[in-house]
């Protein structure tokens, strides 16, 4: 039993009772939107042995960075083993099994293959693309969509989302004019593509646009907030439009409204919360109990899965005053080092002296987290994420480096971070504040 979609690509396992609600899942995280989950769960209750559904699944859960979530990823691959499955088919199945178990780079290789063999499995391409981010591989970013964009054309379905996830890879290679070129026409082909709705924004983040930004974000925010899982990182681009501009209110107003009013305990919102706080710490601001909030979802998460979000989940028990539960997470960190998967070295390169550094900070002592934030600045995506989400990274070293008086430093990355960001009201309030340090 198989069936072919729209692209000529063989589904074993597969009536059209269960192409369908599978098509359905596939266009929903094309936008971010919808219930991807429980499209697909209608896909394996029509046809049980539909291999790619249980593969899709597993997908959807193991690109969570949540250790519950994983473990339902395992299941989804323990399902898919046994099944009937093409060799495009068997390689996601493989696929799914080292991203299950944590070997990200593993699996991101044979996603690479699968899309050089056949470069319209958009399954294929979306997953990979999300393993980029997670393993903050800018280049192939861009160069996974770009091979295949060639075959794809205008009027297929989900050339948007192509287009979306090109623009993305663009911007993190510094194509600034192409990624927005690609950002809009995708938006313009579909305007609740999420992705791409972000794809600009960062563009404009980077080159330090931050009324454009503004402009972008809140022409259409219906588009990019209906439905949408992907709603809380665009709000927080905004956020950071505002956040840079010194609009303290307007950041606070969204963190309550739209980020993180309704105290999600996904760690993907949690990450976002604890980085507009962070960074409203770093400036100074009192922000009153919602670190407390949020440290306890932190709290109920654990940690050791996924370095990036152990360094976010300690900035929330530092704002919060946690001690013991700063410490527990650095233990957790050493016994997460101790493991066999990729989170071994995305922990030992750069999230643990993160984290360290940020424990530091905390405690006031800045000189020890210039020390241990200075030599993982170069390999910091390693861990994962953006250049926007590990911007943190460097407001943090200015910070420490202001904080603790080396006036030589402090002049060094303040001029280097003007150079990057000659437009950021940001930029020239730290080059004042290093300015008048003393020579001491």
């Amino acid at each position: 039993m198989a069936v072919r979609d729209a692209f000529g690509l063989t589904f074993s396992g597969a009536t059209e009772a269960g192409l369908s609600p599978y098509g359905r899942a596939v266009q929903e995280l094309q936008c971010f939107i919808g219930d991807p989950i429980g499209s697909v769960d209608r896909a394996i209750a029509a046809n049980p042995d539909f291999v790619m559904a249980h593969v899709f699944k597993g997908y959807l859960f193991g690109l969570a960075t949540e250790r519950e979530a994983t473990a339902v990823a395992r299941t989804c691959h323990e399902a898919a083993l046994p099944l009937a499955a093409t060799t495009r088919e068997q390689a996601h199945v493989a696929a799914l099994g080292h991203l299950a178990w944590g070997r990200w780079h593993e699996a991101s290789r044979i996603l690479e293959d699968i899309a050089i063999d056949s470069p319209l499995d958009l399954v294929a391409l979306l997953t990979g693309h999300q393993v980029d981010f997670f393993t903050g591989n800018s280049r192939m970013l861009r160069d996974r969509i770009g091979r295949a964009l060639p075959s794809w054309q205008s009027g297929m379905p989900g050339y948007h989302a192509v287009l979306g996830m090109q623009a993305f890879g663009l911007e993190e290679m510094g194509d600034y004019a192409r990624a927005e070129k690609l950002g809009r026409a995708a938006v313009e082909i579909e305007p609740r593509d999420g992705w791409a709705q972000h794809a600009v924004a960062h563009v404009m983040e980077m080159q330090s646009r931050q009324k454009d930004g503004i402009a972008w974000m809140r022409a259409n925010p219906d588009a990019w907030t209906r439905e949408s899982f992907l709603k809380v990182h665009n709000w927080w681009h905004l956020a950071l439009f505002h956040y840079d501009l010194g609009e303290t209110d307007e950041v606070l107003a969204l963190y309550d409204g739209p980020i993180y009013g309704d105290g999600s305990p996904l760690a993907l919102n949690m990450v976002d919360a604890s980085a507009i706080l962070w960074r409203l710490h770093l400036a100074g601001v009192d922000v009153g109990d919602r670190w407390a909030a949020l440290a306890a979802n932190w709290r109920k998460a654990g940690g050791g899965n996924y370095a990036f979000n152990d360094a976010h989940a300690m900035m929330a028990f530092v704002g919060a005053g946690l001690d013991a539960r700063a410490s527990s997470l650095l233990e957790v960190q050493c016994a997460a080092m101790r493991g066999d998967d990729d989170n071994v070295a995305f922990t030992r390169d750069v999230g643990h002296p993160l984290t360290l550094a940020i424990k530091a900070f905390g405690d006031g002592n800045y000189a020890e987290t210039v020390r241990l934030i200075r030599p993982i600045r170069a390999i910091a995506h390693r861990f994962g994420g953006s250049h926007a989400q590990r911007d943190v990274i460097d407001l943090t070293l200015i910070e420490a480096a202001l904080r603790s008086g080396d006036r030589a430093l402090a002049r060094a990355l303040t001029a280097e971070r003007a150079l990057a960001r000659p437009d950021s009201p940001l930029s020239a309030l730290f080059s004042r504040r290093a300015g008048d340090l003393s020579e001491n």
